[in-house]
């Protein structure tokens, strides 16, 4: 697991509503974080659409990622694996930037009012879903769970009679865990029940 953390400030001003930030080595980058500093404010009604743009032969490809808020000031958004995707229109401001370096993406900001953002639809690989960090963290630690607790299997010849200790076999925890993860798998939420 790679944790590379940096916050990048260098945010250009295209337009009075649009920005721009570039991002090296794009295929490094699993997540980005936006995130509003508090120094200013979006315009009352308004937000930042979050766009996420990287060059090809034919020009600036872009998608919708999402958005940010003055309700909703920080925002994760998954970008590894969207050159994948079609790119959706892109704010038309988008077209007239400087040319992307083969090796590298943007983060575009279009302030816009919330009402025409909200009814946008990000492309669904950029989110960054709860459930799969909850599904992910759960899976690792019942594989944890199971792992050290298979340490201590034995067999039953190797058992000594312990009248104080309960044993349980090794299968019943195989066969429960099997049946966590298919259910896990099925449905992310079942637990909650």
């Amino acid at each position: 697991m790679y944790v590379v953390t940096r916050v990048q400030t260098d945010v250009q001003q295209v337009d009075p509503t649009h920005f721009v930030c570039q991002i090296t080595n794009p295929e490094t980058v699993n997540h980005v974080v936006i995130f509003m500093t508090g120094s200013s404010p979006f315009p009352d009604g308004t937000g930042g659409a979050v766009h996420f743009g990287f060059a090809s032969p034919t020009g600036i490809h872009w998608h919708f990622v999402g958005f940010i808020s003055n309700e909703k000031p920080s925002a994760i958004f998954k970008i590894s694996g969207l050159k994948q995707n079609s790119p959706s229109a892109g704010p038309s401001f988008m077209g007239s930037m400087n040319p992307l370096a083969g090796n590298s993406s943007q983060i575009g900001i279009s302030v816009e009012p919330l009402d025409q953002i909200v009814q946008q639809t990000p492309v669904s690989a950029a989110q960054a879903s709860h459930m799969d960090n909850v599904t992910q963290y759960t899976t690792k630690l019942l594989e944890n769970f199971y792992n050290f607790a298979s340490s201590f299997a034995i067999n039953q010849s190797q058992m000594t009679p312990q009248p104080n200790v309960s044993f349980i076999p090794s299968t019943v925890l195989d066969q429960w865990y099997q049946s966590f993860k298919r259910k896990l798998q099925q449905d992310p939420n079942f637990w909650k029940r």
